[in-house]
Parts: C-alpha cells; structure tokens; sequence
C-alpha cells in the first residue's frame, strides 16, 4: 500500500484512507479463492492494520473510514441486485465524473459484495448516512427537504446546504 501524503485537512486525509482502505483490499481479494462480501470486508480489516501501521490516522478515524467503505459496498451490492441496474446507476451520475482506477475498484468490490444481500441490505438501509461520516462517490439525498448532494471521489457528509438536515439515503436511478 502507498505511504498517505500528509494533507492539512484531516478530511481529506480521511476521505484518502478510504480509497487506500478500498484499493489494497481489492488487490488481496484477486488473490484468494473465496469472493464474496464477507470475504472481502475480513480484506477491508486487514487493509485497516496497514493503514494503522502508517500512523496517519487515529484507531478511531480508520475504524470509521472501514466502516464507511463497508457501508458503501453494502449499499451498492444491495441495489446492483436487487434492481438489476449497473454500478453506474448506483452512482446517480455520469461515471466519468469519478477516476477510472476508484471507479474499476469500487465496481469490483460492489460485485462481491452481493453475496448475503438481503441481510447487508436491510442493515444499509438502517444505518444510513449521516452528516461526519465520510461516503463514497455517488449522490445522497436529504431525508428531510430531498436535497441532493454529489460526491465524485471519497469525501466528508456536511450538512444539508438547503435545511442542515443531518440524514441522508442514497439516490438510486
């Protein structure tokens, strides 16, 4: 895994993490037999010891940024199968507007992670997304004033800009 640069901002920092988090997991899951979502979240634990070991972060801050990307990955698998639609849908805007390598990983991570769906569905969908967290590329909508807020690269939940509500869901389609 590369060393983090040392940004400023500790959400940017955060928001690097993830992408770290998601990049070294997938490269270990292309060595082992098994792909499935468990599977690849035990990769996620994993990938987090690396990134601890790099001190940038907190124990704290890593274990949010994991349990982010498992958020993410649950949410996506759960609506890749269970409406048929591409990652792209997902995402709820042009997929050229996220890099191509963040993209190819997130994709490859959300396939295997639809194994157990319904279960991982029903456990995304009570967690939601809520202003602190850090999300993964893709639109969240305000569950209170329907606002839509975009995200093209991992990066921090702020509050609604139009009612600072603090929940948010997923746009699909």
């Amino acid at each position: 895994m590369k060393d983090l640069p040392n940004p400023k901002d500790p959400v940017e920092l955060m928001g690097q993490a993830y992408e770290r988090l998601l990049e070294s997991a997938i490269e270990d899951a292309k060595k082992v037999e098994k792909k499935s979502g468990p599977e690849l979240h035990h990769l996620i634990d994993k990938a987090r010891q690396k990134l601890s070991d790099l001190g940038e972060l907190t124990a704290e801050e890593i274990d949010q940024v994991s349990e982010y990307l498992k958020r993410d990955l649950r949410d996506a698998a759960s609506y890749i199968v269970e409406t048929g639609e591409e990652f792209k849908t997902w995402l709820g805007f042009d997929l050229s507007l996220i890099g191509d390598r963040m993209r190819e990983l997130f994709s490859q991570a959300a396939d295997q992670t639809t194994i157990e769906l319904k279960q991982l569905q029903e456990q995304a969908q009570l967690a939601g997304y809520h202003t602190g967290e850090i999300t993964g590329p893709g639109t969240l909508v305000c569950d209170k004033c329907g606002e839509e807020l975009h995200f093209y690269k991992p990066g921090h939940i702020p509050p609604c800009p139009k009612c600072h509500g603090t929940v948010f869901h997923r746009k699909t389609a």
